[in-house]
């Protein structure tokens, strides 16, 4: 699917990966709705870009549709969705106070997992009603996962599992959706320098970088988004997890 002209939509577009990617679909033509939770974030990379700032919790059903529904008022049916939002609360099992809460556990899936998958039926919903674009395509969907889908460590059992359903639910969803001329991929990013990461001290950016084979440093969330443009570029590319991460394996902690 060629970019220019078409219209996206990337949650969490706020920052990190998702900012990055909403820059380099707008740079490549995408008419871009900028989705996140901080309606301020939001609003900050949309005018960057030229793009529209869409304030909304992913996970809530009503909520998501409100802002699918204003970002094809104006920008028309949304050919790409980019789910990039995300929270990363770390916690044991059994720590030092007892049994995880299961508060925690449950609200990183909701966000995750079921915000992921709430975005994609909403989406897909839209684009399956669509007329086909030139090459037969309705709709291209791009899911963000983790290698921490693989490799858990200690303490991320809550966001291992999150990542591991959303690469779980790639293939079947793509399945699903292909008689549609809908494609679903998944990326699985290792160690990426996101706000989140660049917020720790540099001597712990460093020695995560030097845990990298190569190269060995953190991921750009450029190479993210140049990722994501291959992927709705690449039209035989469907139903597959595409590990980003320097060939790095997480140890168990």
């Amino acid at each position: 699917m060629q970019l220019d002209g078409v219209a996206a939509i990337v949650t969490g577009g706020g920052s990190g990966l998702g900012a990055a990617t909403a820059r380099a679909l707008a740079a490549a033509g995408a008419r871009v709705g900028v989705l996140d939770l901080r309606a301020d974030a939001a609003s900050g990379v949309a005018n960057e870009i030229g793009g529209l700032a869409l304030g909304a919790d992913v996970a809530d059903a009503a909520d998501a549709e409100a802002a699918i529904a204003r970002a094809e008022a104006a920008h028309g049916t949304a050919r790409v969705l980019v789910n990039c939002a995300g929270i990363a609360d770390a916690g044991k099992i059994v720590g030092r106070e007892g049994p995880l809460a299961l508060e925690a556990f449950e609200t990183v899936l909701r966000v995750n997992l079921v915000g992921s998958f709430n975005m994609l039926r909403l989406a897909a919903a839209r684009m399956a009603a669509a007329a086909p674009l030139t090459e037969g395509d309705r709709g291209v969907i791009v899911n963000t996962a983790s290698i921490a889908a693989f490799e858990g460590q200690i303490g991320q059992a809550a966001y291992a599992a999150s990542k591991g359903g959303i690469a779980a639910l790639g293939l079947p969803a793509a399945r699903e959706l292909a008689r549609h001329g809908i494609r679903v991929n998944t990326i699985a990013p290792g160690i990426f320098r996101t706000p989140m990461v660049a917020a720790m001290p540099e001597e712990l950016q460093e020695a995560l970088a030097a845990g990298i084979p190569y190269p060995s440093r953190l991921g750009d969330p450029a190479e993210f988004a140049r990722t994501v443009r291959w992927i709705v570029e690449t039209q035989y590319l469907n139903g597959e997890t595409i590990r980003l991460d320097g060939a790095v394996r997480l140890q168990p902690k």
